[in-house]
């Protein structure tokens, strides 16, 4: 499987869109190794297969944003269709839509990815909750370890500070 996906390559393409962790219909239709229009007419045709949970359109805001932050978008800046998003659930039943040996592989390797990124937040979780025991066992002596400590778990989190000048 690895020569088909690199894993970090799908780790890329997921984006956390409206609360949910997607994946974009082109960046799946490139995995699977059709077109964007092959995949989402197989999905039209079984559109039952797909509530709203599944799969669900961007807005015209949510395309600007994601063109404006992802330069391998650009060619969907004035694009009059916005793109479908698959959750978890709606890849899973991909699965069943597009009955390929490569779409078959591909989606072992997507959920794979999916439960990877799972696991990493609740063990982000679980490290945090046993920090706040911690914490609250010893006293303000080791406040400047424990605040050391979160901040280098919430490191990637925190929002980028913008670069130039500023009024």
């Amino acid at each position: 499987m690895s020569a088909l996906v690199i894993k970090g390559v799908i780790e890329d393409k997921i984006f956390l869109i409206r609360g949910h962790k997607v994946m974009l219909d082109r960046d799946l239709a490139q995995l699977y190794n059709v077109s964007t229009k092959v995949l989402n007419q197989a999905v039209k045709r079984k559109m039952r297969r797909f509530p709203s949970d599944f799969m669900f359109s961007l807005t015209k805001e949510e395309t600007r944003q994601l063109v404006t932050n992802c330069d391998r978008f650009r060619t969907m800046k004035h694009s009059s269709a916005f793109p479908h998003v698959f959750t978890e659930q709606g890849v899973t039943m991909l699965s069943t839509v597009l009955n390929s040996e490569r779409a078959i592989q591909v989606n072992i390797e997507i959920m794979r990815t999916f439960v990877r990124l799972r696991e990493i937040l609740s063990t982000n979780k679980d490290l945090a909750r046993k920090l706040e025991k911690l914490e609250k066992r010893y006293d303000t002596q080791f406040r400047a370890v424990f605040d050391a400590i979160r901040h280098l778990m919430y490191k990637d989190q925190q929002p980028k500070q913008k670069i130039g000048f500023h009024a």
